[in-house]
C-alpha cells in the first residue's frame, strides 16, 4: 500500500503504521483521527459504533465528549485538523513497545486440551466469519446453567468420544461407535479466578443416567428414557443421548451443573498437537502397545498428530491395564499441552496461534450458549487467568465393582467422593493459593459471634425451598425431638426456590439466629438480618429457608473450607507414566 495515498509518508514503512486492535480484534492504520482507518484485508466490518450512533475511537469505544448530535456526522470541512505525529526517528515521537499488546491479546490462550481449544479458537482475530462457519453446536436442551458468567465460578463439561470420524482413525475406538463419552473431565475455574480443577471422571464408572429430555433434527423435543446402574460412556450416543444428556447425568452424579459443555474427537488431539509443534511427554518405562499403536522408549519424548492420539489412548501397558491408568496418561498430556500453550514459543508465533484457531474450531462441537468466537473469546480470557502451578487434575474417588466378579467396571466411593464434589461446589482450592481477601466474608463471620439463646428459646418457622419433599417436616421433628427446639413449626413450602438455606431474623433475635446456626452448622452467610414473621400463635418468630443445598435433618451445612487428601497432580509438573 502507498503510505502516501493515505496521508502519511515521510519515508515511514506501510507495515509499521499497522497495529493491532484488541477491541474489535483486527490489524488497523495508525493514522490521524481525522482519517477513516482501514482494516487488513480479509473478512470486512462496518466501523464500531456505539448504540446512540457516535462514531468510536481507534480503542473501538464510543468517541469522546465533541458536543456533537450523537448519530450525526460532521462535514469534512468542520471537521478540527489535527496535525501527524512525527515519524520515526524524529525528536519528540514517543517509543513504541514492541509486542506488548499483541501478547496482551494472545494471553487469553491458557487452557488445556478441550478447555485449551476454547482460548485457543478465540485467537483467530483475522478472520472471524471464517471460524464461527467452523463451529459445530447442538442444543443444550436445558442441561447447562444457561452460560458461564465471568463474575461467577465457572463449570464446564468437556467430553471426548470414541467415534471413528476423520480420516485416519479407522484404527481407533469401537467399530461403528456412535460415539459415547470415553474421556470426560468436569473442569471448575474458580470464581477469582485463582485456581482450578479439572476432575476426570472414569468412563466405566457406574452411574443412573437420567431421563433426557432432547432436541431432535425436526425441532421437537423427545424424551430419551434414562437407565439406572449403567456405565457412565453410555450418557452419550447411547438410544440417541446427545452431550446434554451427558451433562445431566454429571449433575445427577455430582451435584454440579455445568455451564456449558464441549464435545472433541480424536481429530482434536492430532490438530491440537501437530499445530503447536507437540508437546513433551514423559516414560518411566518402554511400551510398546499393540492396541493403541504406541512404540516409546523410556525417557522423554515430543509427540503430536497419531502418536499423540496413541499416547492419549494407552492403557494396557501402563499402571494396573484399566481405564484408571489411562486417564493418569491422560493428564500427563493434558498438562504438558497446557504448558505449550502458555510458552512464549506458542503465544509469540502468529503461525501457530492461527493454526490453532483452525483446529480449535473445526474439531469443537458445543453447547448452543457458546456457539460463535466472540462468546469462545470471553471464556478463553477468563481460562487464560489460570497460571498452570494452580490448575489441579484429579480422579473422581471410585472402588472397584464389589458386584464383579471378574473387575471391568468401578464404583462411588462413598466415604471420599462426596467430599471432593463438596469442595468443588463451595469452591474450595486443590492447591494451596491464596484467596484474595473479602470484607463480606468479614462480616458474615461476625455474625456467628456473640451470646447464643438457649434452644428452648429458638423460635422458628421452617419453610422448603428447594429441599426434598418432606424436609421441612423432617427437620421440625429432629430439632424438637433431639435438639430442644419446642418453639418450632412446619410452615410449609416457600414462595421461591432457594440454592442456600438462609435463616432471616430480626435485630433482637440475633442470639436465637446464633444458637440456630450452631445447632444446624449454618456458615454465616446463611444469616440474613432482616424482619421477624408472625407464627400461628401470632408471637414473631425467625424463618429458616431449607435450599437446593439442604442434606437432610441434622446434617451440618458448613461449606467445607479445605480440599479433601486425594490424588492429583498439577499442571505445571511433569510427572512420567509407568
Amino acid at each position: 500500500m502507498d503510505a502516501q495515498g493515505r496521508g502519511r509518508a515521510d519515508n515511514i514503512d506501510p507495515a509499521d503504521q499497522w497495529v493491532l486492535n484488541p477491541n474489535t480484534g483486527e490489524y488497523e492504520l495508525r493514522l490521524s483521527p481525522s482519517v477513516p482507518q482501514s482494516p487488513v484485508p480479509g473478512p470486512r466490518r462496518s466501523r464500531p459504533r456505539n448504540p446512540g450512533g457516535a462514531p468510536r475511537d481507534r480503542a473501538g469505544a464510543p468517541g469522546r465528549e465533541t458536543g456533537r448530535t450523537p448519530g450525526r456526522e460532521v462535514p469534512a470541512q468542520r471537521r478540527r485538523r489535527v496535525e501527524p505525529e512525527p515519524p520515526p526517528g524524529r525528536r519528540g515521537r514517543r517509543p513504541v513497545k514492541k509486542n506488548t499488546k499483541a501478547k496482551k491479546v494472545l494471553l487469553w490462550t491458557g487452557g488445556t486440551m478441550a478447555f485449551v481449544l476454547v482460548a485457543v479458537s478465540a485467537a483467530g482475530y483475522l478472520y472471524i466469519k471464517h471460524l464461527n462457519d467452523n463451529i459445530s453446536s447442538v442444543s443444550d436442551d436445558g442441561a447447562s446453567t444457561g452460560g458461564f458468567r465471568k463474575d461467577h465460578a465457572i463449570n464446564i463439561l468437556l467430553i471426548g468420544t470414541d467415534k471413528r470420524t476423520g480420516k485416519g482413525n479407522e484404527g481407533y475406538g469401537d467399530q461403528g461407535s456412535v460415539g459415547h463419552a470415553d474421556t470426560n473431565i468436569l473442569l471448575h475455574v474458580s470464581k477469582d479466578r485463582s485456581n482450578a480443577t479439572a476432575l476426570s471422571i472414569p468412563r466405566d464408572l457406574i452411574v443412573d443416567v437420567p431421563d433426557c429430555p432432547t432436541q431432535q433434527e425436526d425441532g421437537t423435543t423427545k424424551v430419551i428414557p434414562g437407565t439406572s446402574g449403567v456405565r457412565f460412556n453410555t450418557s452419550l450416543g447411547q438410544d440417541g443421548r446427545t452431550p446434554s444428556c451427558t451433562a445431566r447425568t454429571v449433575t445427577e452424579l455430582t451435584g454440579i451443573k455445568p455451564d456449558d459443555f464441549m464435545v472433541a474427537d480424536f481429530n482434536a488431539v492430532k490438530t491440537l498437537t501437530s499445530a503447536v509443534g507437540g508437546v513433551d511427554v514423559c516414560l518411566a518405562k518402554d511400551i510398546d502397545d499393540r492396541d493403541s499403536h504406541l512404540k516409546l522408549s523410556k525417557g522423554t519424548h515430543n509427540i503430536s498428530g497419531e502418536q499423540a492420539l496413541a499416547f492419549v489412548r494407552t492403557r494396557h501397558s501402563v499402571g494396573f491395564g484399566g481405564d484408571l491408568s489411562r486417564i493418569a496418561l491422560q493428564q500427563q498430556f493434558l498438562s504438558a499441552l497446557m504448558r505449550k500453550l502458555k510458552s512464549n514459543d506458542t503465544l509469540s508465533s502468529p503461525s501457530k496461534m492461527l493454526k490453532l484457531a483452525e483446529a480449535g474450531t473445526k474439531a469443537l462441537t458445543v453447547d448452543s450458549q457458546i456457539d460463535s468466537i466472540g462468546k469462545l473469546k470471553d471464556l478463553g480470557l477468563e481460562l487464560g487467568k489460570l497460571n498452570t502451578k494452580n490448575l489441579t487434575f484429579t480422579t473422581v474417588p471410585v472402588i472397584d465393582n464389589p458386584a464383579e466378579k471378574v473387575k471391568a467396571t468401578v464404583v462411588l466411593n462413598e466415604t471420599k467422593a462426596p467430599a471432593v464434589f463438596d469442595a468443588i461446589k463451595n469452591d474450595v482450592s486443590f492447591t494451596d493459593v491464596k484467596k484474595k481477601a473479602k470484607a463480606s466474608k468479614d462480616a458474615a463471620a461476625a455474625r456467628l459471634k456473640g451470646t447464643k439463646a438457649d434452644a428452648s428459646e429458638v423460635r422458628v418457622r421452617i419453610l422448603n425451598g428447594g429441599a426434598p419433599a418432606g424436609s421441612a417436616q423432617e427437620t421440625l421433628q429432629w430439632l424438637q425431638n433431639d435438639e430442644g427446639v419446642l418453639k418450632s413449626e412446619n410452615g410449609g413450602n416457600a414462595d421461591a426456590e432457594l440454592a442456600k438455606t438462609t435463616l432471616e431474623y430480626a435485630p433482637d433475635q440475633a442470639d436465637q439466629a446464633r444458637r440456630l446456626a450452631a445447632i444446624m452448622g449454618l456458615a454465616g452467610s446463611a444469616l440474613k438480618p432482616g424482619e421477624s414473621v408472625t407464627n400461628s400463635q401470632g408471637l414473631p418468630a425467625m424463618t429458616l429457608t431449607l435450599g437446593k443445598d439442604f442434606k437432610g435433618a441434622g446434617v451440618s451445612l458448613t461449606a467445607p473450607t479445605k480440599a479433601p487428601d486425594v490424588d492429583k497432580s498439577t499442571a505445571d509438573k511433569v510427572k512420567c507414566a509407568s
